[in-house]
């Protein structure tokens, strides 16, 4: 392959610019390469690589395509990031919602919602990213905005994890769903484990492992 579009398995630890910095490592580092949509470090799965000048122009197509994640969310407690990554606080580890309790909760976040999203992103905020604010001890004040969140499932649920499927559009912060589910649940939650399992028609079964890409590429 020498141009185009493909997914890469993007392995739990590395951020989604080390996945771009093999594939240009391969490609050479005259050619265009860049990804449609970050997955953060502690997330797993698709991450929609593009090589060449004319598919790093059309990102932004990708980027709106429909995503579907499974999603491993952590209740009784919130974290500063969202995620496991922050430090946590308990909310009531005393409320342990039942299973009607979950699909009540989770029938209320189906559809176009609005989301506020972590302090901890890449969003700019007065010209610099608010991951990097959020880090100094600043709490940028970040605007809810219009999401849609197209079906969640439920697949699990064993008190304090629930386990669910979420098929979105674009924008969708899952560490935020985690978030706010819990405090609709009012016990806090945070995002426990993360899955990218599609994104528009790549999906994780014909991802390209990172190991495999010098193969892939050739």
């Amino acid at each position: 392959m020498k141009e185009g579009f493909f997914a890469v398995y993007k392995p739990k630890g590395p951020s989604s610019f080390w996945v771009v910095s093999q594939v240009r490592k391969i490609v050479g580092r005259d050619r265009k390469v860049g990804h449609a949509g970050t997955l953060d470090p502690l997330a797993e799965g698709v991450l929609v690589i593009a090589v060449g000048r004319d598919s790093t122009k059309k990102i932004a197509t990708e980027v709106a395509k429909e995503k579907e994640y499974i999603a491993e969310v952590f209740l009784g407690e919130e974290s500063s990031t969202d995620d496991g990554e922050g430090e946590k606080t308990a909310i009531d580890k005393n409320i342990k919602p039942s299973k009607e309790d979950i699909l009540r909760a989770l029938q209320k976040f189906e559809g176009e919602i609005t989301q506020k999203p972590p302090i901890f992103s890449a969003i700019k905020v007065a010209g610099k990213n608010s991951y990097l604010l959020a880090r100094k001890g600043q709490s940028p004040d970040l605007k809810e905005r219009l999401v849609n969140i197209k079906k969640i499932e439920l697949l699990n649920y064993e008190y304090p994890i629930l386990k669910i499927k979420v098929v979105t559009g674009p924008g969708v912060y899952i560490r935020a769903l985690s978030r706010d589910i819990g405090r609709k649940l009012k016990t806090g939650a945070y995002m426990y484990s993360l899955t990218r399992t599609r994104v528009g028609e790549f999906e994780i079964k014909d991802a390209v492992k990172v190991e495999d890409l010098q193969i892939f590429l050739n």
